[in-house]
């Protein structure tokens, strides 16, 4: 399920996502009177809460107005259809990213740390990682997490025409070891088989549908052997899959920085 951003009206969700349309009995000397019963806010936190817990496709106007104890119908008075509200969910949920990072290390390792709070980031919304990138939110903290890895990256002395490549390959890579992460989690409750199941029932058979199979795909036999290195004891408790995408996030993320740095130096 793709998400695209941006599908509501354009000037009510720039608005909204800035702040921009508050009514007037909300804001400070404003028109006195009772207390709005609903805020956008509070709208906005009841579809994370719900999109965390039941996924995208269980968002609805309906069931964030279950949350609050309101009708679905009371909502609209504060945010206009779904199409603005996920817009709204989703620069508010990258408000908990850090708004910035510390380069007196160096650049490597802040960015290392960014990285890893947005991997983490994703794996606590998963939901998120089905709005598109095609299109972005165009929100206030959707700006601020690229200014805290661009801010960083700066230092690097890199072009604004190389940068945005290096900040659009970071970005692609962490969402992606994210959506496998995700989708491996999301696995053995859709399709109720763990993961170490799964394979192992098909492992197995590999030698009889498929004689000789390390002979005929050495290479990949070889890939997949394992070396001396032990697995992190964090990751232990983790399943085998989502072991072994934590150890390619890991070697990928630093060949990325060693290609940063080979380009910086070139």
């Amino acid at each position: 399920m793709v998400v695209f951003a941006g599908q509501g009206d354009a000037r009510r969700s720039m608005a909204l996502l800035w702040r921009g349309g508050e009514r007037p009995s909300d804001k400070p000397g404003g028109k006195p009177g009772p207390k709005p019963a609903l805020s956008v806010d509070a709208i906005v936190d009841a579809a994370i809460a719900l999109a965390d817990a039941e996924g995208m496709a269980a968002l609805s106007m309906r069931k964030v107005g279950e949350r609050l104890g309101r009708t679905g119908m009371a909502l609209y008075t504060y945010v206009p259809s779904k199409s603005e509200l996920i817009d709204l969910m989703y620069d508010r949920a990258l408000a908990e990213l850090p708004a910035g990072y510390d380069t007196g290390a160096g650049w490597r390792p802040a960015v290392a740390q960014w990285a890893g709070d947005t991997l983490a980031f994703y794996l606590r919304h998963p939901w998120i990682l089905q709005v598109s990138q095609a299109r972005p939110v165009l929100g206030p903290n959707e700006f601020a997490m690229l200014e805290s890895v661009v801010t960083v990256l700066r230092v690097t002395g890199l072009g604004p025409r190389r940068l945005r490549g290096v900040v659009a390959l970071l970005f692609d890579f962490v969402r992606g070891a994210a959506t496998t992460i995700a989708e491996s989690r999301m696995a053995p409750s859709v399709t109720g088989v763990s993961d170490e199941e799964w394979w192992l029932a098909r492992s197995s058979l590999l030698e009889e549908v498929a004689p000789g199979f390390a002979g005929r795909f050495p290479m990949a036999t070889w890939v997949e052997s394992e070396d001396d290195e032990p697995v992190p004891e964090e990751c232990r408790e983790e399943s085998y899959f989502e072991q072994r995408v934590g150890e390619t996030f890991a070697v990928g993320l630093a060949l990325l920085l060693d290609g940063i740095e080979a380009t910086i130096k070139g």
